[in-house]
C-alpha cells in the first residue's frame, strides 16, 4: 500500500464550459484509475491538500470523492483516508472462466472446442438480409420505402402506446392478438378471396416463420418437398434444414406445372400462384384447379405464398388458391414486409380449422407470439383505413414506374433483352440475348452502378435460359431512365 502523499502526480486538463467542477474532477480521477496511473489500494491525498494543489474549493473535492465512492472506484477508511478500490466496477462485470480468465479475455488464442451440434444445426445455412441504403436501378424485392408515410405510422403508434393498458403489456394468444386476426381475416376475405375465420389466422414474423412452422408440422427428415423451378431460395433452405429432399418443378407460362408421376410421395409443395417468384407469371385458373386436385389425390399439402399479390396493375384479380380449396389442403401465407416496410416483420399464416390447435401449440413453445404492441399498431393502421389507402397509392406509383421501365426498354434495350410480361409485383424478369451470360452481365452492370440479379440464383440446377431480375418499385423514374440507358450500353459492350 502506498504511503501518504500530499499531492497527486497528475495535471488536470482544461474544464469544458458548462460542466460542473466536481463532475470534471471526478471524470479525470476515474480516468486515471482505469488507466492504471492510480493503482488499486493507492491512498488519495487529503481533500485540503488537493484543494490547495489545484486551487479548487474543498467542497468540490468532497463531491468528486463522494461520486467516485458511489460508483465503486474508491472507498474510505474511518480515520485513515480515501483509497482506490482493490476491485474496480469493470472487473465485477466480467465473468471469470475455469482458468480464472475474464470472459472475452484471450478469445481466439486457443483451439476451438469440438462441438456436438444437432443434425438440424449441421444442415441449416444462413439466409442473410442485405442492408443497402442507397437505391439504384434496378433494386429488386424492395418497396419504395422513401414514400412510406412514416409520420402517419408514428402518429398511429404513439396514440396506441399512450392509451396502452396492462393488457397490451402482457402476453397474448400464440396465434396472435385477436383484433389483428379479425382485421387480417376481413382483409383477406374481401381482397384475396380467402375463405377463413379469424381464429384460423396465425400472426407470424413473416413468411420465413410460416415456412418453418409448416416444415415442423408436416415434414420429417427424408420426406419429399417440391418447389417451383426457378423459385424462392428462402423456402428451399428451410425445408433442407429440416432434412427434406427438395425437388424442383418447372414453371411455364401458366405457373408451376403439375409434379411428375415420380413425385407422388411429395409431402408438401411450395407455390407462388399470384405472382410467381422470380419470373412474375400468374398461375392460370385451370392450372390452379388441377394442382388442387393433385394435392387432394396424392395427400400432399400446398403452401401458398401470396407474394406481391397486393400490387396488381392489369387484368382481373385472380382469387387465392386457398379460396378455391374445398378439401383443406392449402396453407396460405403472406407478409406485410413488402407492402409496408421490411423491418415490421409481421405476416400471417392461414391454416385449415383442424390444424389451429396444432399451430397454436407449436408457436407457444417456439416464438410464443409476435410482438404485441406492433400487432396493435398494425391493427389500427388497417382498421383506420390507412393500409388500404397506402396500397392504392403505391399501386398507382408502381404501375407508372413499370411503364417507365417498359418504355425505356423499348427505346434502348430492343434486341438485347426480352422483358417478361407481368401484371403484378415489384420487379420483372429480363431474358438476355443469346451469347450474353448472366454473370458477365451482372458484373458489367455493377461497374455502371446498376443492380441486377441473375435469375440463375433462383435455380437449383442449370438455368434453362439466361436472364436477370429488374426491380422498378423502389426506383424513381429518373433513375429508371438512367438505368435503361446504362444497361443498354452494358449489354452492347458484352455483345461486341
Amino acid at each position: 500500500m502506498s504511503k501518504r502523499t500530499a499531492t497527486l502526480p497528475i495535471t488536470l486538463p482544461p474544464r469544458a464550459g458548462g460542466v460542473p467542477a466536481y463532475r470534471w474532477l471526478c471524470g479525470v480521477l476515474r480516468g486515471e484509475i482505469l488507466e492504471g496511473r492510480l493503482r488499486p489500494g493507492a491512498r488519495l491525498p487529503a481533500t485540503r491538500d488537493l484543494a490547495r494543489q489545484y486551487g479548487l474549493a474543498r467542497g468540490t473535492i468532497l463531491a468528486a470523492f463522494e461520486q467516485l465512492r458511489s460508483e465503486g472506484y474508491v472507498r474510505g477508511r474511518v480515520g485513515s483516508g480515501t483509497y482506490v478500490h482493490e476491485v474496480l466496477p469493470e472487473q465485477l462485470l466480467q465473468v471469470a472462466g475455469a482458468g480464472g480468465t475474464a470472459k472475452g479475455a484471450g478469445r481466439g488464442t486457443g483451439r476451438a472446442p469440438a462441438r456436438r451440434v444437432s443434425d438440424f444445426a449441421r444442415r441449416v445455412t444462413s439466409f442473410p438480409a442485405e442492408e443497402r441504403p442507397v437505391v439504384r436501378a434496378f433494386r429488386a424485392n424492395q418497396p419504395a420505402l422513401d414514400l412510406f408515410p412514416t409520420t402517419l405510422w408514428a402518429q398511429v403508434a404513439g396514440r396506441r402506446v399512450r392509451r396502452a393498458g396492462t393488457r397490451l403489456l402482457l402476453d397474448c394468444d400464440p396465434m396472435g392478438w385477436r383484433p389483428l386476426q379479425e382485421a387480417v381475416a376481413a382483409y383477406l376475405v374481401t381482397s384475396r378471396g380467402v375463405v377463413c375465420a379469424p381464429e384460423q389466422v396465425a400472426i407470424v414474423s413473416g413468411v420465413q416463420e410460416a415456412l418453418d412452422l409448416a416444415a415442423r408440422l408436416f415434414v420429417n427428415p427424408g420426406d419429399r418437398v417440391c418447389l417451383e423451378e426457378p423459385g424462392y431460395v428462402g423456402a428451399a433452405r428451410v425445408f433442407e434444414a429440416h432434412g427434406a429432399r427438395v425437388c424442383g418443378v418447372p414453371v411455364d407460362a401458366e405457373g408451376m406445372t403439375l409434379p411428375a408421376a415420380r413425385l407422388d410421395d411429395v409431402r408438401l409443395a411450395y407455390v407462388t400462384p399470384a405472382h410467381q417468384f422470380p419470373l412474375g407469371v400468374s398461375m392460370s385458373l385451370p392450372r390452379r384447379l388441377a394442382l388442387l386436385e393433385w394435392a387432394r389425390a396424392s395427400g400432399a399439402l400446398l403452401f401458398e405464398d401470396d407474394y406481391d399479390a397486393e400490387y396488381r396493375f392489369a387484368g382481373r384479380p385472380t382469387p387465392a388458391l386457398q379460396g378455391l380449396d374445398r378439401h383443406g389442403v392449402v396453407l396460405f401465407a403472406g407478409s406485410f414486409s413488402k407492402v409496408l416496410f421490411p423491418a415490421l416483420r409481421l405476416g400471417y399464416l392461414v391454416v385449415p380449422p383442424d390444424l389451429v390447435d396444432r399451430v397454436a401449440a407449436l408457436k407457444s413453445v417456439t416464438s410464443r407470439h409476435a410482438p404485441l404492441l406492433e400487432q396493435a399498431v398494425l391493427c389500427d393502421f388497417i382498421t383506420e383505413g390507412h393500409f388500404g389507402r397506402h396500397v392504392r397509392r403505391m399501386r398507382e406509383i408502381y404501375a407508372a414506374r413499370l411503364g417507365v421501365l417498359l418504355d425505356g426498354a423499348a427505346r434502348h434495350l430492343a434486341g438485347l433483352v426480352e422483358i417478361a410480361g407481368i401484371e403484378a409485383g415489384l420487379q420483372t424478369a429480363a431474358w438476355l440475348r443469346e451469347g450474353i451470360g448472366e454473370d458477365a452481365a451482372v458484373r458489367a452492370a455493377a461497374a455502371r452502378d446498376l443492380e441486377v440479379v441473375p435469375l440463375g440464383r433462383y435455380a437449383r440446377g442449370r438455368a434453362a435460359r439466361a436472364g436477370v431480375q429488374l426491380g422498378f418499385a423502389a426506383v424513381d423514374e429518373r433513375e429508371l431512365r438512367r438505368g435503361t440507358r446504362e444497361l443498354a450500353a452494358t449489354l452492347e459492350g458484352l455483345r461486341g
